[in-house]
């Protein structure tokens, strides 16, 4: 008779498995299709962004896990190469295009910050491994961007951790607002 009530647990545990999987699965496919995107790199908005990382604190708080963010910039591309607009959308749409490649598809995200800055949040990596993933995007942008010409490129990445240990703040937005400082200085250096 035990069996039957093991069995029967053990098919409940395995259909309650099947249903979130599936309603993670739709989750995605609602992101996808309702997320604000930026129209010329396809990647999420700062707001949308802005939103995710809280997100990203929230569970990190929960769970215990950190995660890094990278900060990219694209240092006063626009202002020392005058391009057209059309080739400045192209090499912007490309050096997303870096980011789509580099990035874990599904787990980590990309957003276009301001014109030339971009931020990729990096759920359950360490500050090493993001650091490595910096240097990988950072190489690939110089090499996409200056094949066609000799443009001045100076790309600066700053990586940041976060860890729900490491500061007490008193509302969440504070903790992102201080993650992506450090980010940013780290990549003025």
């Amino acid at each position: 008779m035990w069996y039957f009530t093991w069995i029967l647990g053990l098919l409940l545990a395995c259909s309650l498995g099947i249903i979130n999987v599936l309603r993670l699965e739709a989750q995605e496919t609602w992101d996808r299709e309702h997320i604000p995107m930026d129209p010329l790199t396809q990647l999420m908005t700062k707001d949308t962004m802005l939103g995710r990382l809280k997100e990203k604190v929230e569970n990190s708080k929960r769970n215990g896990f950190p995660f890094s963010i990278l900060f990219i910039s694209l240092k006063d591309f626009k202002a020392k190469n005058d391009l057209p607009a059309f080739e400045m959308d192209a090499i912007l749409r490309s050096v997303a295009d870096c980011f789509k490649e580099d990035i874990r598809a599904g787990v980590d995200i990309a957003a276009r910050m301001d014109e030339q800055e971009f931020l990729i949040a990096m759920p359950g990596s360490p500050l090493k491994k993001a650091e490595e993933i910096a240097a990988q995007v950072k190489n690939e942008i110089l090499e996409r961007v200056k094949a066609p010409r000799d443009l001045f490129v100076e790309v600066v990445a700053g990586v940041a951790e976060y860890s729900a240990y490491s500061k007490n703040f008193a509302t969440t937005a504070q903790e992102v607002d201080e993650l992506i400082r450090i980010a940013t200085e780290k990549s003025s250096i």
